[in-house]
């Protein structure tokens, strides 16, 4: 394959750590052109140190000046904030944009991204949940390559390899179930966010880590698959697999189920998108089906978990609900982690949102922007 130059959004977030991780493996099939962070603006000096980019943005302006003067030395251009971003990404210097960024703030860039023609690696699974119509509609006019870095989006990407002209029956995505799974309500009035950040299999950010235990996570992962994959909500379904080796399956109008297996590793389905379509070597741990002699699977709980299904019905509403609920999720999950509200009232909050906020159709980027402002303003000025 030709080497790919990448640019890294989020690249001091634990997607973005992992990739980096890759791509050092690599030196003669990938190069990296532009690293962008939000806030740790130790670890992305430490970063372009090391990988030498062309160019670096920390999107928060108050690190500008610090980290100017540590890469004065560099021959690396250094800009700042999120406008900054969006403008870099109409650059010829890189072919591949890979987005870890967590949440809404993935939206604006990957767009710019697309609409240059970029080929996009998608860990932002928002960008999707709230805009996904314009952006796969965009992507289709660019003839811009969308490809999944999610686990669970990676294993259905791959098990449809091959199938191009075969139905899908149904998707079926895998969830591990959250360090609360098999708890009650009423045992959850009472968890800590330390106790909701203690993931049994994975190793995440903690907006994430949190989604998970919440099956919200899970939640904007079925609406990422519907858009994705050109596929109905009827056909999507959850099951929890605590065990979190099969991925995801795909089950096709034969009956016939694909899945893709492996060792909870975000590293694998990282570098299969960065190489798409090869298959490159590496000494990365191999599943062994004698270490697990038992797969489980289970039935979500969703009166527990009501987030998957409020997922579910926003999705179905569409416009501008589930930039509503992805809105209304990133507030809940910062107060819960703040210990401003309890975990069950994460959904609650959410449901609340979705309920009170006008219906509208958005149909710009700016205009989902817009939703998305305007309702944080709302949960900032109510209570639910």
């Amino acid at each position: 394959m030709d080497k790919r130059k990448i640019a890294i959004l989020g690249s001091t977030g634990s997607m973005g750590v992992q990739a980096l991780q890759v791509i050092e493996q690599f030196p003669d099939l990938f190069e990296v052109d532009l690293l962008a962070a939000l806030n740790n603006v130790d670890l992305l000096i430490e970063q372009a140190k090391k990988h030498q980019p062309n160019h670096v943005v920390i999107v928060n302006d108050e690190h500008y000046l610090k980290i100017k003067e540590a890469l004065a030395d560099e021959y690396i251009k250094v800009f700042t904030g999120a406008d900054s971003l969006c403008d870099l990404m109409e650059l010829n210097s890189f072919d591949m944009a890979l987005s870890c960024i967590v949440g809404i703030a993935g939206l604006k860039p990957i767009y710019k991204a697309i609409e240059s023609k970029k080929m996009i690696a998608l860990a932002n699974k928002e960008t999707l949940v709230v805009a996904g119509e314009l952006m796969m509609k965009t992507a289709a006019q660019k003839e811009v390559p969308i490809l999944p870095v999610d686990s669970e989006h990676s294993a259905i990407f791959q098990s449809l390899v091959g199938e191009h002209f075969n139905p899908i029956e149904k998707i079926i995505l895998t969830a591990s179930g959250g360090p609360f799974r098999g708890k009650n309500a009423e045992f959850l009035e009472h968890v800590t966010p330390k106790q909701a950040l203690k993931h049994p299999n994975w190793d995440m950010g903690a907006k994430i880590t949190i989604d998970s235990a919440t099956l919200m996570n899970k939640g904007l992962e079925v609406i990422e698959a519907k858009w994705l994959f050109n596929c109905s909500l009827d056909k999507i379904e959850v099951v929890v697999h605590p065990q979190s080796i099969i991925h995801s399956l795909v089950q096709f109008t034969d009956g016939s189920i694909k899945a893709q297996l492996g060792l909870p590793d975000m590293k694998l389905p990282i570098q299969y998108a960065l190489s798409y379509p090869y298959r490159l070597p590496n000494q990365f741990p191999r599943f062994n089906f004698l270490d697990y002699p038992e797969f489980t699977f289970e039935t979500p709980d969703t009166s527990t978990f009501p987030c998957l299904s409020i997922a579910y019905e926003a999705s179905k509403m569409g416009g501008s609900a589930p930039c509503v609920m992805n809105a209304a999720n990133e507030v809940a999950v910062a107060h819960f982690l703040q210990e401003k509200i309890g975990f069950n009232d994460i959904p609650k909050l959410i449901e609340y949102a979705v309920t009170k906020m006008p219906f509208t159709k958005p149909t710009t980027i700016d205009e989902y922007l817009q939703v998305d402002q305007e309702t944080r303003e709302f949960l900032e000025n109510n209570r639910f």
